[in-house]
């Protein structure tokens, strides 16, 4: 059993800040690259514990323009501990084929603060397990750019939002107060 234990805190990290799997919501047990860097997100170390708002994003689409409402969203509730994920994916055929281009639309463009991963594929077999994950929570696969997934303080989808719905939707506005 001590070997066991060792093994987990070997896993999870011993370094403070770093969270526990124990601690950790399975569905938040994942690791994404960040964009445009060779660090990865370690989104139980980044987010357990904190309401978390995923979003696909695609960076030639007409629902591209919810950036700003999501940066605006992210700097409305950031202090009260919401996170914003962003997740860039080319699924539906919009998103840029360079990394350095996806970068200059989230973060030049729209000046995108909150926590963007490199591209990956979200719908499908071939799903990042973290979106094969909500799909299932949420009972439903995102069925175009900038769906959004929310996530309680527990790592509960509590919330899953098509890509019509808007960062200032008042559905929307109203399921992040709760989860905060």
């Amino acid at each position: 059993m001590r070997r066991l234990a060792a093994v987990v805190l070997l896993v999870a990290g011993t370094a403070a800040g770093r969270v526990a799997l124990a601690d950790c919501a399975a569905i938040l047990q994942h690791e994404l690259p960040a964009l445009r860097s060779t660090e990865t997100v370690d989104l139980c170390e980044r987010f357990a514990g904190k309401p978390l708002l995923i979003v696909n994003t695609a960076s030639f689409c007409g629902f591209t323009p919810q950036f700003k409402g999501l940066e605006a969203v992210y700097q409305q509730y950031r202090a009260q501990g919401l996170e914003i994920l962003g997740v860039p994916s080319n699924d539906f055929r919009q998103e840029a084929a360079q990394t350095d281009k996806v970068a200059e639309v989230c973060f030049v463009d729209y000046g995108v603060t909150f926590t963007m991963t490199a591209p990956q594929r979200i719908t499908g077999p071939n799903a990042h397990p973290l979106y094969q994950a909500l799909s299932d929570s949420a009972g439903q696969p995102p069925g175009w750019n900038f769906h959004k997934y929310l996530l309680d303080r527990e790592g509960r989808v509590t919330g899953s939002f098509a890509s019509q719905v808007a960062p200032d939707d008042p559905a929307l506005t109203k399921a992040i107060e709760l989860a905060l």
